[in-house]
């Protein structure tokens, strides 16, 4: 894991430093100030999309299109962006920025960028997020507005393209209430990727330097604000830091580091009104030419664009092979749903276990085998049954099993094989022979030959399962539906962990 990341503050610029080459430098000239003060390592952040094709050109000169108009008033070219990124590095501070599309990514690229930013909106925007795990370059992805189960598809997909990446917390309102901050949720992160660098990006009232004081003591090693510059015709917004303010902000947080501690966790909080912030700022899929109804589209059928509109599919959502549920005429928004198959319930499935993994620091190694225990078809798995993670089957046996928030393994008994649990994370109910018990990490359980039982958890469970060996058909099922299925119609096996 890189090393940039730690103890890094990144200076935003504050409404794309409106436009202007030389305020920009300003704002840069002031942040290495505050830099070279407090002898930290810091960043300017800037912000690279490609107007000419990130707006759809039906909306092009639009003042009724929210953030259409700021962009097209703020656009600079790169070669002014190239003058913004020199006095960065002037200044002695990291130059990145956070690129909306793929011509974006290019500029980085071209300037030789340190780091690349992903913003929240564009954090499921997968066309994007190819691109820019294709660099290679440190990586800091913004999670406001993603779910638990959407941050684990972005850590498996940046760690199979082996990149250095971070997480960014942070709340998708600007400005952002205090009570919707949500900071224990940074505490849930660093569990959950004990490996990956968390970071805070604030937007809630710049003269508030509590928070970030918090946000250091639950550990993040990032922090990042939206900084600028006002003048006598440039006034700030209301989560935009002026240097004074970014003086305090900075002074406050390497205070915390000695002086606060972390807290419990808490669950995560995404309001409708951070939704809609984000949805105005993802792209959407578009026609690019008239298609018939029941043509299967292709990449070059499509192009992505903002504005997204409500129920268009978003560039994170388009697949190939997509039907065409009507005619569409070209630059039309595209409304499709990607269909529920069972490859996309398991791989869903498979990627929940492993940030339950994650978080309860349960590593696997390389040798093992998993398979999906579904006793009522993969429509039904998330209520029944259990995801099974061979380890070793010898003349002793050990499993790992998972068990998903409110699911149940039904009644079975074993006639050759005998087995202990113990809980390793998470609750469990088991039942046997007909007596209940909650179990809490480290209880142990043992089920005799012949003894009827069945295991279920409210928010999600990770056991041991020791036994003797494991023998095909050896287990038997109370409810006749599932007893005279046939072992394969039951169970899924997982080729590709």
């Amino acid at each position: 894991m890189s090393k940039i990341f730690d103890d890094l503050f990144i200076f935003e610029m504050a409404n794309s430093h409106q436009g202007s080459v030389e305020h920009g430098k300003d704002i840069i000239h002031e942040m290495g100030k505050i830099a070279r003060k407090y002898n930290i390592k810091a960043a300017v952040k800037l912000q690279y999309r490609n107007l000419d094709t990130f707006i759809h050109p039906d909306y092009k000169g639009r003042k009724d299109v929210n953030h259409i108009p700021r962009f097209e008033s703020t656009r600079l070219t790169y070669d002014q962006f190239t003058e913004l990124v020199e006095a960065i590095r002037s200044e002695g501070m990291i130059a990145m920025s956070t690129p909306f599309d793929e011509d974006g990514v290019d500029w980085c690229m071209d300037q030789g960028l340190d780091i690349i930013k992903v913003a929240s909106c564009s954090s499921l925007d997968w066309p994007l997020l190819e691109k820019i795990a294709a660099t290679h370059k440190p990586v800091i992805i913004s999670v406001g507005g993603k779910t638990i189960s959407d941050i684990d598809k972005l850590y498996n997909y940046f760690t199979h393209k082996r990149c250095d990446f971070a997480f960014m917390h942070c709340i998708a309102e600007y400005p952002a209430p205090i009570e919707r901050l949500q900071l224990d949720f940074i505490d849930k992160l660093r569990r959950r990727y004990p490996d990956n660098v968390i970071g805070y990006s604030g937007h809630e009232d710049p003269d508030d330097n509590v928070i970030p004081m918090m946000a250091i003591a639950k550990g993040a090693k990032i922090l990042e604000r939206h900084v600028g510059l006002p003048t006598e015709t440039i006034s700030l917004n209301a989560y935009s830091m002026n240097p004074d303010q970014a003086d305090k902000w900075v002074k406050s947080a390497l205070e915390a580091k000695e002086i606060c501690k972390m807290k419990k966790e808490t669950e995560r909080y995404i309001s409708q009104a951070e939704i809609d912030s984000l949805n105005s700022l993802m792209r959407g899929v578009y026609l690019k030419h008239d298609v018939k109804k029941g043509t299967e589209l292709k990449r070059e059928d499509v192009f992505f664009a903002m504005p997204n509109h409500d129920k268009q599919m978003t560039s994170g959502e388009f697949f190939e092979g997509v039907v065409a549920s009507k005619d569409y005429k070209a630059n039309e928004e595209l409304h499709e749903t990607k269909p529920v198959t069972d490859t996309n319930l398991a791989r869903s499935v498979i990627h929940d276990v492993k940030g339950m993994l994650y978080e309860a620091n349960i590593y696997l190694g390389d040798t093992f085998e998993a398979e999906l225990s579904h006793h009522y078809g993969m429509k039904h798995f998330r209520q029944f049954g259990a995801v099974i993670i061979s380890i070793v089957n010898r003349e002793y046996c050990k499993k790992l099993i998972a068990v998903l928030p409110g699911q149940q393994h039904p009644d079975h008994m074993h006639k050759v094989k005998e087995e202990t649990f113990q809980l390793l994370y998470g609750d469990l109910e088991v039942v046997v022979d007909g007596e209940e018990r909650e179990m809490k990490p480290g209880d142990i359980q043992t089920v005799l030959r012949g003894q009827m039982h069945s295991f279920s958890s409210r928010t999600g469970a990770v056991f041991e399962e020791i036994s003797t060996t494991h023998v095909k058909n050896d287990s038997y099922y109370e409810d006749p539906v599932i007893a005279k299925k046939d072992l394969m119609e039951r169970k899924t096996k997982v080729y590709k962990w």
